[in-house]
């Protein structure tokens, strides 16, 4: 992203919500070091999820913090 990082995005996100719904955020990085995942948690995030992303992950994830509509169930 050129103009702001992950963690910029999240607070501004984050700041904007306050009061209204909660919008899941998930971090997909290539930064897999030790410490990564609690330091986007620390941050605002949701969730975690390194490079390279596997779809197994992505789906439990993405099914841990979006919703199923209807209209999806029938898809």
């Amino acid at each position: 992203m050129p103009n702001m990082d992950g963690f910029e995005l999240t607070a501004a996100i984050r700041k904007e919500e306050s009061g209204r719904s909660h919008i899941p955020i998930i971090a997909v990085t290539a930064n897999a070091m030790s410490g990564e995942p609690q330091r986007c948690l620390d941050r605002g995030m949701d969730d975690y999820l390194s490079k390279p992303l596997r779809l197994e992950e992505l789906k439990t994830v993405l099914e841990k913090w979006l919703p199923v509509t209807n209209e999806a169930k029938l898809s």
